[in-house]
């Protein structure tokens, strides 16, 4: 079974002749994504090329695991089978054949286009300025970049949100550290696993740091169902757990106070009254006063 997304992927190499360099094919699907849908099928980060999904590398991973698309680093190639699967989503096929009939440019002109219309995913490329050279378009990257923000601390969770979506939110507020509170970094959503987000902070500029002392194991988690369950759940952390904790939470509170990084504490729960995260905050703004005060992202 392939998700709709994946399905995207096979159509639109099709509609490319089956091959497109990584670059090409990246820039074309955040354009495709961005102005041919409504809900977009993938998200992306600022990066060294400018737009990028690591999500859907991962599809393009599992798309080779099945024969669909060739083992190539530098280029995505459509296999016959994949092909065969493209050709059997006409409606699809039609809609991104009609786009790639009106996007012409391929290598730094597609690139160019890309920055000048969308110019925040320009802010960490390596060659915005050779590919826009003129005073107008780095004033114009200049603007998009993300304000700078001194050392604190924020909170943020991962339900609901694509790993590029993530990246983007601790990006946008400035965030230099992200210390995962989870005591088990694992997570069956793409991107989550502390292998995987580790290397994708540090890909975007983000120091990535585990404390797993702070975290709530598994099995104190289960049967959750009322905010009086996770409120009870927390009032137990608060009393027999966090306290024994001074060390690590020293560490974060010199991460802030004398290394002088914007923190974001991390884990899964949107919400933090239902995230023990907002509990560790709540200590290091007692530990640290009105330098150490959270923002939930």
């Amino acid at each position: 079974m392939l998700f709709d997304r994946q399905r995207l992927l096979l159509t639109l190499l099709d509609a490319l002749d089956g091959v497109a360099a990584s670059t090409d094919l990246q820039k074309l699907l955040f354009l495709y994504t961005r102005e041919w849908e409504d809900e977009p099928s993938y998200d992306f980060v600022p990066y060294q090329f400018g737009s990028f999904s690591f999500s859907s590398y991962a599809d393009k991973r599992k798309l080779i695991e099945r024969g669909l698309l060739e083992e190539d680093a530098a280029r995505w190639v459509l296999t016959e089978t994949g092909r065969l699967a493209a050709r059997r989503e006409r409606a699809l096929l039609e809609r991104t054949r009609r786009f790639a009939a009106s996007q012409p440019r391929r290598g730094d002109a597609l690139i160019a286009e890309v920055y000048r219309r969308f110019p925040y995913y320009a802010t960490r490329s390596k060659i915005a300025e050779r590919v826009l050279p003129t005073a107008a378009d780095r004033a114009a990257i200049a603007a998009a970049r993300p304000a700078q923000k001194g050392p604190g601390v924020v909170t943020i969770g991962y339900e609901g949100r694509s790993l590029e979506a993530y990246l983007n939110a601790l990006l946008q507020d400035a965030v230099t550290l992200l210390c995962d509170v989870r005591r088990n970094p694992l997570s069956r959503k793409y991107g989550f696993a502390k292998s995987t987000l580790s290397k994708a902070c540090e890909n975007v500029g983000i120091r990535y740091e585990h404390v797993p002392e702070l975290g709530i194991a598994s099995e104190e988690r289960r049967e959750l169902k009322t905010q009086a369950d996770y409120d009870a759940l927390f009032a137990d952390y608060e009393r027999t757990s966090l306290p024994k904790q001074g060390d690590a939470l020293q560490k974060i509170s010199q991460w802030v106070q004398s290394e002088g990084h914007r923190v974001a504490l991390t884990c899964y729960e949107a919400e933090p009254c239902q995230c023990h995260r907002h509990c560790v905050a709540e200590a290091l703004e007692r530990l640290g006063g009105a330098s150490l005060a959270p923002r939930h992202l």
